[in-house]
Formats: C-alpha cells, structure tokens, sequence
C-alpha cells in the first residue's frame, strides 16, 4: 500500500510538472515494465531520475540513502514502503535480490551518484552483482535530459535558459547468461558486466544534446 501511495504521487508530481510547462518528457518502451520482478538499471543524469521511474514501475523498491530513514520527514514513507537502505555494507546486494524474489521491481542506479557536469559515466559494481548471483537479466532504462538540470554540479536553483525536455527509454532486456557462461566465477562476471553497462550507458546517443 505504501509502494502504491508514493507511485502515485511522484505520477502525480510528474504530471503537474509537465502541465504546468516546468518540463516535458516523453516514454518509451513503456510496456516492458508492464512485469513483476525486474532488475531495472537506469543511468542518472539529475535528480528526479527515481521520481519518473517509481512512477512507471507497480510495486517499485529502490536503494536509498540511510540518512532518509533517519530523516523526521522521510522515514515514515521509506520505512512503511521497506526501501533497502545502503547501509548495510555486504548485506544489501542479498538485500536486493531477496527484494527480487518476492516480485518487487527494482531500480537501481549502478553510478550510485548523478552524473557529473562532464557526462562522464563511472559505474560501482554492486548492481552488477546483483545480477550476476541473482540470476536475473537487465531491463535496462536509459534518460536523456536536454538542457541539463538538476545534474551533479549544478545547483538546484540554476535554471535552464530552455525546458528541460526528458525521454525516458525503457531498452530491451540484457541477457546475462552469456556473460556467465565466460567463467570462471561469478565477481569475474561481475568485472565484465559493469564494463559492457558502462559502454553502453556512455553510448553517444545518450548524451546527444546535453552538452
């Protein structure tokens, strides 16, 4: 119930966000969410990332920062919706496929921070893991945002001379298997999954239009 409360208000937010001209933004690939138990990657060039992906997503968990479980003013909706917090050092990669076999669809955002001003893509491989002992393929997400805003760097008050314009495009699905099937040993696997995320987040396309 809490999942769905905060899906709906950040769907809420969204479109008011658009309605009012603050931005634009546009979905592809919508319907491959239309599932339950998805490893979701996604590439993170501004802050409202999470907002527009919880918003497409049925029962959505995510990693969020400690601090918001602390926070008088976030913790209730982080705690009643049971967000993994990543705090939990080791633990938290079991944490996210336990989440995983229960159906939940998870985001996870393998930067573990915004992309800088510069564009330049460099990828923790905790998300990889996750897959890699999970078992699970990847739909991976990919944002562009044009002019850049609300990126790391920026403050938040420094306002673009255009609206931002979003495209949110759900990708097909990135099969592991073959990446397991090199051997030997899955934090090899691990190794060469986050170089192919990182190539193929960093893919030109990507980041046409945000300089």
């Amino acid at each position: 119930m809490a999942r769905n409360a905060v899906q709906r208000t950040f769907r809420w937010f969204v479109w008011w966000m658009a309605a009012l001209g603050v931005m634009s933004f546009e979905i592809r690939g919508q319907e491959r969410l239309n599932r339950t138990g998805l490893l979701v990657l996604a590439n993170h060039p501004t802050l409202i990332d999470v907002v527009f992906l919880i918003s497409l997503l049925p029962n959505a968990d995510c990693i969020v920062k400690s601090t918001l479980a602390r926070n008088p003013f976030t913790r209730g909706p982080v705690r009643a919706a049971n967000y993994i917090c990543n705090d939990s050092g080791a633990g938290m990669v079991e944490d996210c496929i336990h989440s995983l076999r229960q159906g939940s669809n998870l985001i996870i955002f393998p930067e573990g921070t915004r992309t800088g001003v510069d564009g330049k893509i460099t990828l923790q491989r905790g998300a990889a893991n996750v897959a890699v002992r999970g078992g699970r393929d990847i739909t991976p997400v990919r944002i562009h945002c044009a002019p850049r805003t609300l990126t790391k760097g920026l403050a938040w008050w420094q306002v673009p001379s255009a609206r931002a314009h979003f495209v949110i495009d759900v990708c097909d699905d990135i099969d592991i298997q073959s990446f397991l099937d090199e051997g030997p040993g899955d934090a090899l696997a691990a190794r060469r999954l986050t170089h192919f995320l990182t190539n193929y987040f960093s893919g030109s396309d990507l980041n046409h239009g945000l300089a």
